[in-house]
């Protein structure tokens, strides 16, 4: 199901309550067990406060990377909340070194401390800085489709003012991550730099434009990865009768798969057709992995 954001509209939502925005979201059946990723941000919050709403039973999970002093304390604060509100609650810790990488190190920390299938806050302005970050990346049809496994990504829909204002509205005070305004990470110059000069030079709010896109794409990239459906993309023979073009198309799913529904950059799938071409034996590619040849397969692993 394409998620999109509902407003061109960029000014502040006031007086939000969860009923008012539970339409938009699109969370499973009341009753259902789910976890949900709570950083303590407005938007994770905002997700906290929903689910439960929606009547599911939800466990919150907090992640300390240990990166900030105040970092225990706000997932002490995470943990209570979320039991006042008639959540289980858990705090994990995983710790992260200051140092390059930071933003790719902590996202990998997160996704193996959290539990599969974990439900995340991600909003339509996410989608919208992931959809200018894949292009930038030169992530292809797949990558312009934005934020990967949409189903569990349920206010997808909602804007990040609104999920700010419905904390307001039910009395809570998120925690605010410096990190998110640090102009070294390219993500944050997109949201406080280029959206904002994007919608001055069109007069509109980029964002459910993007949002709509992200959507369109998600369609064409599932269109294109049925006409390699069929194919091994580890089988090198399998691969040798098929155009260059589609064998990208089924090293990028490939790919995208085995990295957490990240879509791989180009460079990388350029990298890996010289792997199944015979031109190189392996390839280094984006997240930390090596894609190398032996007995007619390709393998995928950790450098």
């Amino acid at each position: 199901v394409a998620v999109v954001a509902g407003s061109d509209d960029i000014g502040p939502a006031a007086g939000v309550r969860p009923a008012d925005l539970l339409d938009r979201c699109a969370f499973p059946p009341a009753g259902t067990p789910v976890d949900c990723a709570v950083s303590g941000g407005p938007d994770s919050m905002a997700l906290l406060v929903l689910a439960l709403d929606a009547g599911l039973e939800v466990t919150a999970w907090h992640v300390d990377h240990g990166l900030r002093p105040t970092s225990a304390d706000e997932g002490a604060w995470v943990v209570r909340t979320a039991t006042d509100r008639g959540a289980t609650a858990r705090s994990v810790v995983a710790q992260v070194e200051p140092g390059s990488n930071l933003e790719e190190r902590a996202r990998d920390a997160r996704r193996a401390a959290l539990p599969p299938g974990v439900l995340t806050g991600h909003t339509a302005d996410d989608q919208a800085e992931t959809v200018l970050l894949n292009l930038l990346r030169g992530a292809g049809v797949p990558g312009a489709a934005g934020i990967g496994a949409p189903q569990r990504r349920p206010l997808l829909a909602l804007r990040r003012h609104e999920t700010s204002a419905l904390c307001a509205a039910v009395g809570l005070q998120p925690v605010c991550d410096p990190m998110n305004n640090d102009p070294r990470f390219v993500r944050n110059r997109l949201r406080h730099e280029v959206l904002p000069l994007l919608a001055e030079i069109s007069g509109r709010d980029p964002v459910p434009l993007l949002a709509r896109h992200a959507a369109r794409a998600g369609e064409a990239a599932g269109l294109l990865a049925g006409l390699v459906a069929d194919v091994d993309p580890t089988d090198v023979r399998s691969l040798s009768d098929l155009s260059d073009d589609l064998v990208r198309l089924a090293l990028r799913s490939w790919l995208t798969d085995r990295d957490d529904g990240r879509s791989p950059d180009a460079a990388s799938v350029e990298r890996v057709l010289d792997v199944v071409r015979g031109r190189v034996r392996a390839a280094e590619v984006v997240g930390g992995y090596r894609v190398a040849r032996s007995a007619g397969r390709l393998s995928h692993g950790h450098r």
